[in-house]
């Protein structure tokens, strides 16, 4: 008998977001009235995943427990766990942490505008692929600088794509991937593709994203993020 195929989306809220400049993470910060991560929350929770591993800093399962997920009354919500001090360790502990699940979706908490068509597009590609990663075509032209700052060549942007999350991957692979990472010792990973590349052994499919699936980085991003969110809310009205 064959067992039906299921995804558990690896979230990711345990970064400390040095760059904002605020006294509160920036996953919990507010826009427009709601936490970033509730908006995150809010788009797997409607969407195809199966389970969602909460992944958060050391300390705060209780409070993402009571303020975020039994607040917000997220169902899909099957654990939260204490992240690591790097974005690779917290992947890897959401990685153990969803078990026997087939397929993978990591995603950035603080990337709050991603939608349930846009995942449903990322499971549809991971189920015919095995390996894929949201992104977008890059739009502006791209240097390559020397250590004084002096351009030394133009890539053809024509072949250049900027990442997104979700990165989707069969769990099992994508997992022992990041345990033959860390048992290497190798800290130059900057997303879970390079990880795949490098230690796995799956191509990496692009599946087209959306230039608002923005990652909320900088205070300026939040400007931005206040209009997405309401051109979001006025294209969903009748």
């Amino acid at each position: 008998m064959k067992t039906k195929a299921t995804t558990a989306a690896i979230v990711l809220a345990a970064g400390k977001g040095s760059r904002m400049h605020m006294d509160i993470q920036k996953q919990y910060a507010t826009i427009l009235g709601k936490p970033v991560i509730a908006y995150t929350l809010d788009a797997f929770e409607a969407s195809q995943v199966d389970d969602i591993i909460l992944v958060v800093g050391e300390g705060e399962i209780p409070f993402a427990r009571k303020q975020i997920v039994d607040h917000f009354g997220y169902t899909k919500v099957s654990q939260i766990v204490t992240g690591g001090k790097e974005r690779y360790e917290s992947v890897y502990k959401g990685l153990c942490a969803a078990k026997d699940s087939t397929y993978a979706l990591i995603h950035d908490g603080a990337r709050a505008f991603i939608t349930p068509e846009l995942i449903a597009q990322c499971i549809r590609d991971v189920i015919a692929y095995d390996a894929c990663v949201m992104a977008v075509p890059v739009k502006d032209t791209i240097k390559i600088v020397d250590e004084e700052q002096y351009s030394v060549s133009t890539p053809d942007r024509k072949v250049m794509w900027q990442m997104q999350t979700p990165q989707c991957f069969r769990l099992p692979e994508i997992r022992e991937a990041y345990r033959r990472m860390l048992e290497s010792g190798d800290n130059t990973m900057t997303d879970d593709a390079m990880v795949m590349e490098k230690y796995g052994s799956r191509r990496v499919k692009m599946t087209m994203g959306s230039y608002e699936n923005i990652k909320l980085t900088t205070p300026g991003d939040f400007i931005l993020g206040e209009a997405i969110l309401k051109n979001m809310n006025k294209a969903q009205k009748p």
